[in-house]
């Protein structure tokens, strides 16, 4: 009779051979992919709650939610020169389990902010974006309404 922490005839212990090695691995490995599937759909509800409705931004999922999902980027927009400008998730000096809804109250424009000489705060959070604005890919386009 083999008990189950004996070794085993090989040398190695029961609960370290392959098979029981790689069904830990490959189940963690399911686990990421399901998570990261988890906070893409989140993210995505939050894209569409905030282009089709402009709001509400909260609730709204964390940094780390919108990084793990692969949106690396704030889409924020400014009303006082009517600018749009991507943040980059990842360089903001915040925990990562901050809700993307708590960075509006720290956004400034800077162009707003040199020609007032204070900093201006008037910004609204448009949408998580994988990329940053260019001429491939424009800001994003609320609707309805803006087409």
């Amino acid at each position: 009779m083999i008990f189950p922490d004996a070794p085993s005839p090989s040398g190695c212990s029961r609960a370290r051979t392959f098979p029981t090695l790689t069904a830990i691995y490959a189940s963690a490995e399911r686990a990421k992919k399901a998570s990261r599937e988890a906070d893409r759909l989140a993210c995505g509800a939050w894209n569409y709650r905030m282009l089709g409705y402009k709001g509400p931004a909260q609730p709204s999922p964390t940094m780390a939610d919108a990084l793990n999902a692969g949106y690396g980027y704030l889409e924020v927009r400014c009303h006082g020169c009517d600018t749009h400008q991507t943040v980059a998730l990842d360089i903001i000096r915040r925990p990562k389990a901050t809700p993307v809804h708590e960075l509006e109250r720290y956004m400034r424009c800077k162009d707003c902010s040199q020609v007032r000489g204070y900093p201006y705060k008037r910004s609204h959070l448009v949408a998580l974006r994988a990329k940053k604005i260019s001429a491939l890919h424009p800001p994003a386009v609320w609707w309805p309404g803006e087409r």
